[in-house]
């Protein structure tokens, strides 16, 4: 978990997938995701969390239904969304946080 608040403490904004593999959704966002991590490249990070293998940061931040996106920056959640988007709706809502 430490580990997991060193990196949201990011001064640029940080994409979180939370996803698990038996998840079909989350496996129809996994290539959505990755291709906006091309689109926004150095301006952004981007990490996936398995919430089966990390159950803490999970419940830490009451993930409910998968896949869910979450954007931080500076430690601070800024944006929350369950579901799938596109690589374009994803990298346009990550830039309004740049």
């Amino acid at each position: 978990m430490s580990k997991f608040k060193s990196i949201i403490n990011s001064d640029v904004p940080v994409l979180i997938d939370f996803y698990a593999d038996w998840c079909g959704p989350c496996r129809v966002l996994s290539p959505e995701v990755q291709k906006a991590a091309k689109l926004l490249g150095d301006s952004a990070k981007v990490l996936k969390i398995n919430v089966d293998k990390n159950p803490a940061v999970s419940q830490a931040y009451k993930i409910q239904s998968i896949p869910t996106l979450m954007i931080f920056k500076n430690g601070q959640l800024l944006w929350r969304k369950a579901g799938t988007m596109s690589a374009h709706q994803i990298s346009e809502t990550v830039k309004k946080f740049i």
